[in-house]
């Protein structure tokens, strides 16, 4: 497993980058996060937030621990400053 790198996402990018959840996101930018549902229900996706804002159109039902997200069923509200390990 590699090290975490922090990652800076650009709210306006997301805007305009036209995926429906941060984890989408992520995928596009080459960046790894590991997941099973892509609802929020099992907390696999779970990501370090170290600066910003993300809102849940539709609540999770996983357990979200303070000073983390699940960017499967999240969009930012701000930009962001995550932690993430680059795809091999």
């Amino acid at each position: 497993m590699s090290q975490p790198i922090k990652c800076r996402i650009d709210y306006s990018d997301y805007q305009s980058s036209g995926k429906n959840s941060l984890l989408e996101y992520f995928e596009a930018q080459n960046l790894e996060v590991h997941y099973h549902c892509r609802d929020g229900y099992c907390g696999a996706c779970r990501t370090v937030l170290c600066e910003g804002q993300v809102s849940y159109p539709k609540e999770p039902l996983a357990f979200i621990r303070r000073g983390e997200f699940l960017p499967c069923c999240s969009e930012p509200s701000s930009d962001l400053v995550i932690e993430a390990e680059k795809r091999k």
